[in-house]
């Protein structure tokens, strides 16, 4: 019955953020878009102290059933081992757990959190990682689809040779909620007067850290995902889910003579863990290729634009600055899924890789659109409404005098003086000729003028970023 409860809580759950993030129209986020908000590295980048101590509650309840039922690349996990895993009797067995590389992830994860290195941490985030495979289905972007299918055949295989591997060895959320799921209220446990050493528990543990031998019998509780699979296992009664707090239950370890050597290590863990999250509260392809050519008058070929090198990156309106932006940022794609302007696209810049940076070469950022900043669970976008988003002024836009046509002398042009929404932009006499001229504390850097500039397939007049937004 609990595995029931626990593959439909999970199919709900996995579900509902694909369809989340494969929403074109954005609707959906109204009724799903808490789904994003509730998984445990956005919650604790965003700050969401709700949630941080919803889940770290549920952990010590229950176990790790965030990993099992609200994680969709845990639930993804499970649904490849259990298509590679049809027809085999006994598709696990018990695997000593690899610390060396477990805590050495999870050390290297947390020193990239503190030292800014978005990159690292965006790579191993879990939901950041899922959302990547799913918007490569979408959007094939580069360099996103590539890491995307990398992450996806790395979790194939794990998957597919021992179930939970990838979240029990290199996942820094599983990590950390296995530290807490050692005490868990409640916990698979084995009684061992009348385990008949069968082995059927272990070889159902997809978390391969039930070990049955003539000497031992004990759960790891620190890997087990509270998959519910071995209680279903046992015929002899000797394996529940129940109550394990107490003298009279075993240890949270399984292995007695390690417990000393544990304690140490989870002392310094918890060290670890204070000091990450001291350090969180202070701080395919390009757009499808185009298959018709676009004329000008039936004379001459439309080159496409192509976006500009920027000095500076333009990150979304609700970002406070460029810092507080890729800081926060886990690489998700929510809001390049829900940009309905096709501007947000992953930054191919190796300090910024597969995290958003806007551009417009397709699109601008219109003054009334605030949907990026309605789906970003990380708290790298903030809520903003319309009236807010005046009040960000995320880049500003400068005139390149030897490609302007005004500038040149060679026509009279002042589209980008028409097509401003604030009216930063002036046309102005110089040396005889008009030419564009902006007022930089009005400008917004929505990349109006940028979009609509005849000059291709480099605009004459570009927005760069600015480092504070507000």
């Amino acid at each position: 019955m609990l595995k029931k409860i626990r593959v439909g809580a999970a199919v709900v759950f996995w579900a509902g953020i694909t369809l989340l993030l494969l929403d074109i129209s954005g609707v959906l986020n109204g009724y799903l878009g808490w789904m994003a908000k509730v998984q445990a590295l956005p919650a604790v980048l965003a700050l969401n102290v709700v949630v941080i101590a919803g889940l770290v509650l549920l952990t010590l309840l229950f176990g790790r059933v965030y990993c099992s039922v609200i994680c969709p690349l845990g639930v993804t996990q499970d649904i490849i081992s259990h298509i590679g895993t049809r027809g085999k009797k006994a598709p696990y067995k018990y695997h000593k757990e690899l610390k060396w590389l477990r805590y050495g992830v999870w050390v290297v994860f947390v020193a990239c959190l503190i030292a800014g290195v978005q990159v690292i941490v965006s790579l191993l985030a879990p939901y950041g990682a899922f959302g990547r495979m799913v918007q490569s289905i979408r959007h094939p972007l580069m360099p996103t689809v590539i890491v995307a299918a990398a992450t996806f055949i790395i979790i194939a295989v794990l998957s597919l040779k021992g179930g939970r591997t990838y979240c029990n060895s290199i996942c820094p959320v599983g990590t950390t909620l296995g530290l807490i799921s050692r005490f868990a209220m409640f916990r698979p446990m084995i009684d061992s007067s009348q385990c008949v050493r069968c082995h059927s528990c272990e070889h159902k543990c997809k978390a391969q850290c039930i070990e049955i031998t003539k000497e031992k019998v004990g759960i790891d509780h620190s890997r087990c995902v509270a998959c519910f699979n071995c209680i279903d296992s046992c015929h002899k009664g000797g394996l529940k889910f129940r109550f394990a707090w107490g003298p009279h239950h075993p240890s949270p370890s399984c292995h007695p003579e390690e417990r000393s050597d544990e304690g140490s290590g989870r002392r310094a863990f918890l060290a670890g863990t204070v000091i990450a999250a001291g350090a969180l509260a202070t701080k395919g392809l390009e757009a499808k290729a185009q298959n018709l050519q676009k004329v000008d008058g039936g004379l001459a070929e439309v080159l496409p634009k192509k976006a500009p090198k920027k000095e500076i990156p333009v990150t979304p309106p609700g970002s406070a600055s460029v810092k507080d932006f890729y800081r926060h940022c886990i690489a998700c794609q929510l809001c390049v899924a829900a940009c309905p302007n096709g501007i947000l696209k992953p930054s191919t810049d190796p300090e910024r890789l597969m995290q958003p940076e806007i551009c417009y070469d397709n699109g601008w950022c219109r003054p009334e659109c605030t949907e990026c900043s309605k789906v970003c669970p990380a708290g790298a976008i903030k809520k903003i409404t319309r009236e807010e988003k005046t009040a960000y002024h995320i880049g500003t836009a400068q005139v390149d005098a030897q490609s302007c046509i005004s500038a040149t002398g060679k026509s009279h042009c002042g589209k980008c003086a028409m097509m401003c929404p604030v009216g930063a932009i002036h046309m102005v006499t110089v040396d005889g000729n008009t030419v564009p001229a902006v007022n930089e504390e009005v400008c917004i850097g929505c990349g109006a003028c940028e979009q609509y500039c005849p000059v291709r397939p480099i605009s004459a007049i570009r927005v760069n970023g600015k480092y504070q937004h507000v």
